[in-house]
């Protein structure tokens, strides 16, 4: 299970970075929204780190400015790996939600909604980049592998 966590992870960061670079190129045609997602799936990868962590989590909307995108997904993918290396799959954690409500996930249901949220997050940026005429890089995991 490991070995496919980090191969997944491993995808995102990869995906997240090609993106990042289209982003910075076509910067000035980028709907208002895209950066604001973009902000949100790193915000989000990082909250679920930091409450497997017990690390200060950065806010659900926060945004960040688009030359920091690069190097913020490398610290979440980093993180990330490192929670793979060192915790066990099945080990409950206990944190609040952002309404301050109490959950109990294990660590792989955690590692696996980050990875679904990235997934269905793309999809809306690439989504954005065609609309606003910005060729998006071809994102399917299959491609990755082949």
């Amino acid at each position: 299970m490991e070995d496919f966590f980090k191969d997944i992870f491993e995808y995102h960061h990869h995906m997240n970075q090609t993106l990042i670079d289209v982003f910075l190129k076509h910067h000035q045609q980028l709907s208002e929204r895209t950066p604001v997602m973009f902000s949100h799936c790193l915000n989000a990868h990082q909250i679920w780190n930091s409450r497997i962590l017990e690390t200060t989590p950065f806010e659900v909307y926060q945004i960040h400015p688009l030359e920091n995108f690069k190097i913020i997904d490398t610290i979440n993918y980093r993180t990330t790996i490192k929670i793979i290396d060192t915790f066990d799959f099945e080990e409950p954690i206990v944190y609040l939600n952002s309404n301050a409500e109490p959950f109990e996930n294990t660590v792989q249901d955690i590692l696996f909604h980050i990875a679904n949220h990235h997934t269905h997050h793309k999809g809306q940026l690439i989504s954005d980049l065609r609309r606003f005429g910005i060729k998006p890089p071809v994102t399917d995991y299959i491609f990755h592998k082949r």
